[in-house]
């Protein structure tokens, strides 16, 4: 006989329930182990590819933790290892200023290697290495060794310029005349200037046609500037001889005489305008004087590429170059509408006196021209330059930090010479490290921190325990 088919009622019944606390108990286990092991392993890593790979973000004004352009360029341009011995002891303070400037290098270079000598327990090498002062650097590359008094990037990136320099320049200034000294530290002379380009790779030398026949061969670049006595006429024949043999040159006129210069200005189809130039334009740079040219507008040029402060040019007297001379202008850096050459005293009231010779601006103060060069038995650079200035004064010790002087003058000299490196490295400035505040700025701050910010924790706190007790 067929069992009866069970009702539907007793079909659905489901089977008793077996208890599953400890199998619940067991998943939030196994769970919170994996989460712990998952995090460990994200803060492991995490750490690890923190100490590998560096990650950084300079937002100081100044650029005041990452390197310079200049200093990259340097470093992009270094073939070999460079090795630096730090003659101070590692557990010293000046040490770690060491470490963070180096630290900015290794950035770039991560084969720059650092080496700190205790100079009380290696007196020798402290010695053959000449120290003289705690913390001083010796920078060694490719059997080449320069030594590094300021710790400083201006002055570590041109000793690395000066070490990876395949050949120096040499830079010969015109003496013998009362003409600026490049190695005088007085107000009017060049001496400064004259460290910043020994500091750039480049060799100086005094040269004075009195006692010598030429300009010697292996002069890149001769410098002149206005003399106090007039040069003797053979001294402007040879003179005259260097260009023409293809030689590059740097002339700083000042207004007034040209020094018996003259027949050099006039081969070059040169002509000097009267008076001195006065400017309008630098009352915005909160200067009084208006002697004082401005040259804020730069040329696409190789010349001045990247530049961009002003240059000021106290005392310039206005160029002009005549359609005669063979001569090509590359570039030329000129004032603003505003200026005008004066020919009558610099004092009160200045208008403009079309009828005394006073042209308008724009005027040249510098003038960038080129030729092709005459071959020689050495080779003369293909392209012959030259560079007329009509400010000396505006490289004197007195005013080369002025405006965007350093950056042009060191300009100049590298392109009139025919040389490519890199510009100099800028100095810094401790601006970033000082923290000013204005009254408004004092009471934001001060209600973001104690009003806004404490407010805006109890209301997330208030809100998520609402939001808790609902749920």
């Amino acid at each position: 006989m067929k069992a009866p088919d069970p009702t539907p009622e007793a079909a659905q019944v489901p089977p008793p329930e077996v208890p599953r606390a400890w199998l619940t108990a067991l998943h939030r286990a196994l769970a919170d182990l994996v989460f712990v092991v998952l995090l460990s392993a994200a803060v492991v890593l995490s750490g690890w590819l923190a100490a590998r790979h560096d990650i950084l973000w300079d937002w100081t004004r100044s650029g005041q933790n990452s390197l310079s352009p200049q200093t990259e360029a340097v470093l992009a341009g270094l073939k070999a290892p460079l090795h630096i011995g730090a003659y101070v002891a590692q557990d010293h303070p000046v040490a770690a200023s060491i470490e963070r400037l180096v630290a900015l290098y290794r950035q770039a270079r991560p084969d720059l290697a650092l080496r700190f000598i205790d100079p009380s327990r290696f007196p020798e090498q402290a010695r053959d290495a000449e120290v003289t002062v705690l913390g001083q650097l010796v920078l060694e590359y490719q059997g080449k060794r320069e030594t590094v008094r300021e710790l400083s990037e201006a002055a570590v990136t041109d000793a690395m310029a000066r070490l990876s320099a395949d050949r120096s320049p040499l830079v010969s200034a015109l003496i013998g005349h009362g003409e600026r000294s490049i190695q005088s530290a007085a107000g009017a002379d060049l001496g400064r200037f004259g460290q910043l380009l020994q500091g750039q790779g480049l060799r100086l030398a005094s040269l004075d046609l009195a006692a010598q026949p030429q300009v010697p061969e292996d002069t890149d670049l001769l410098l002149l500037t206005t003399p106090a006595v007039d040069l003797f006429p053979g001294e402007v024949e040879q003179i005259q001889d260097y260009l023409r043999r293809g030689g590059n040159l740097l002339w700083l006129l000042d207004p007034g005489g040209l020094g018996g210069l003259a027949p050099l200005a006039a081969e070059l189809g040169l002509r000097v305008l009267p008076g001195t130039i006065v400017d309008a334009n630098v009352r915005a740079l909160g200067i009084d004087s208006p002697a004082v040219a401005m040259v804020g507008d730069y040329p696409d040029h190789p010349l001045t590429a990247r530049l961009k402060a002003a240059a000021l040019f106290p005392g310039a007297a206005a160029l002009v170059l005549e359609a005669a001379s063979d001569w090509g202008t590359a570039t030329r850096l000129a004032t603003r509408a505003g200026s005008w050459n004066e020919t009558g005293p610099i004092r009160g009231a200045l208008t403009r006196d079309p009828a005394a010779g006073e042209e308008p601006g724009p005027l040249s103060v510098v003038l960038a021209l080129s030729r092709p060069a005459p071959g020689d038995a050495k080779g003369a650079p293909r392209e012959q330059r030259l560079v007329l200035v009509g400010d000396g004064d505006f490289l004197s010790n007195a005013n080369l930090n002025q405006g965007g002087n350093r950056d042009l003058g060191l300009r100049l000299v590298r392109w009139a010479s025919g040389q490519q490196g890199p510009d100099a490295a800028p100095d810094r400035w401790a601006g970033d490290r000082e923290v000013k505040l204005d009254d408004l700025r004092r009471v934001l701050v001060g209600g973001l921190s104690l009003v806004v910010l404490p407010l805006v924790f109890l209301i997330s706190g208030l809100a998520i325990r609402w939001y808790r007790w609902r749920g």
